[in-house]
């Protein structure tokens, strides 16, 4: 670092008129539905997409050129022929070997940095944990990691950075208000990360980022409505219907820390018991398996490690968790009526039972609706990622 983010075409050339907002808006528009419907259905032919998309074959083909021309797509070695006659069709594709984004993810203990190919896919990724919590040094160790990956993937071109955290995030400001894990306060990451990698940076709290790569990536692709909820040390949750994820003034949608939980017996430090984020907190399993005499330190994996050697009170542990969750669950579902709930949570992403136990609590009715994270193995990279990949399939032509 610093590094240079790959130069994107830009959407028209500096003697032409300014054009309108509405001319705008329909560009990017266009340009965002012409380059979703590649990573969906690619290697798809260029009158597919016309077909799909409602939009004239040469305005198809005008913004595949320039997808070819920034390297974003390219056309399929062989063609394919339409029910074997007529003009063979060149198929397109996206180009996944060429551009990444970095990811950042920001949590308690640890932040995970990864670069992600274009269809969301991990390349690489690294934990490093975190020897004291100041933003400068937690940020500063991030660009550095960074700079490694970028080092172990040659030919590589970085498109930017997403970085996704816990706490009250404000997606515009680029700020993480309010973080009390960390006790960050009013943190400008946006500008920070961005000055140490010379990238551009994006911000955004890891359950909306979560809803992102979910509907890009994930098995909520396609649907209508979906709430995403995050169990970890935070517990926090993101709503999105028909593409647009639903924000708030300055960010705030989705804390739902202090929402009661029926059953709920941990005391907050609101002065109430059986708030939603303590109740589910990672600290609170591990604090209750070190009671058992289950594990001796803070890592929930060990908890699970536990009962996957067959401890009975380990499996205790995390289905009982699990079904608080699916109360959760239920409650909200409740609110929203989402047509898709993606849930991550450690032990339901590891353990049968324990999804078992969260759709028996959520009822059967809607059982079907709930569904663990489509990313188990990376769900914190593809957080990060995720945020710079919403950008980028938002406005393709202007990263």
């Amino acid at each position: 670092m610093p590094r240079t983010a790959a130069p994107l075409l830009a959407s028209h050339s500096p003697n032409s008129p300014i054009p309108r907002a509405a001319d705008s808006d329909r560009r990017r528009t266009n340009a965002s539905v012409i380059l979703r419907s590649v990573l969906e259905h690619g290697p798809v032919a260029r009158s597919t997409i016309s077909r799909l998309t409602g939009l004239s074959p040469a305005s198809v083909t005008d913004y595949c050129a320039r997808f070819t021309e920034l390297g974003l797509i390219r056309e399929s070695a062989t063609p394919q022929r339409s029910k074997g006659v007529g003009r063979p069709h060149v198929p397109v594709d996206l180009d996944a070997s060429r551009f990444v984004v970095g990811g950042v993810h920001v949590a308690v203990p640890y932040t995970t940095v990864a670069l992600l190919d274009l269809r969301g896919r991990v390349v690489v990724e690294r934990r490093i944990g975190h020897d004291g919590t100041s933003p400068s040094l937690v940020l500063a160790r991030a660009a550095e990691g960074l700079d490694t990956l970028l080092a172990e993937a040659p030919g590589t071109t970085p498109l930017g950075v997403g970085v996704a955290a816990g706490g009250w995030v404000d997606r515009d400001s680029g700020t993480i208000v309010d973080h009390p894990l960390l006790g960050w306060r009013d943190v400008p990451l946006r500008e920070l990360l961005g000055a140490r990698t010379g990238l551009p940076v994006h911000v955004d709290g890891h359950a909306r980022a979560l809803v992102n790569g979910e509907r890009l990536f994930g098995r909520a692709r396609g649907s209508r409505s979906v709430l995403h909820l995050f169990v970890g040390n935070v517990v926090d949750a993101a709503f999105a219907t028909n593409d647009e994820v639903h924000y708030g003034p300055r960010s705030q949608a989705g804390a739902i820390a202090h929402l009661p939980l029926r059953g709920g017996t941990e005391p907050c430090d609101c002065g109430r018991v059986g708030c939603l984020q303590v109740e589910l907190s990672e600290r609170t399993l591990c604090r209750r398996a070190r009671e058992a005499g289950i594990v001796d330190g803070v890592n929930p994996t060990h908890v699970v490690t536990a009962a996957e050697r067959g401890n009975p009170v380990a499996v205790r542990l995390l289905t009982q968790r699990a079904r608080m969750v699916g109360r959760a669950v239920g409650l909200l579902l409740d609110i929203l009526n989402p047509e898709t709930v993606v849930v991550t949570e450690l032990g339901v992403i590891r353990r049968e039972d324990c999804l078992r136990a969260l759709r028996e609590e959520v009822g059967d009715a809607r059982a079907s609706a709930v569904v663990p994270t489509s990313f188990p193995d990376s769900v914190l990279a593809v957080a990060g990622g995720s945020v710079m990949l919403d950008v980028l399939y938002r406005d393709p032509l202007s990263v």
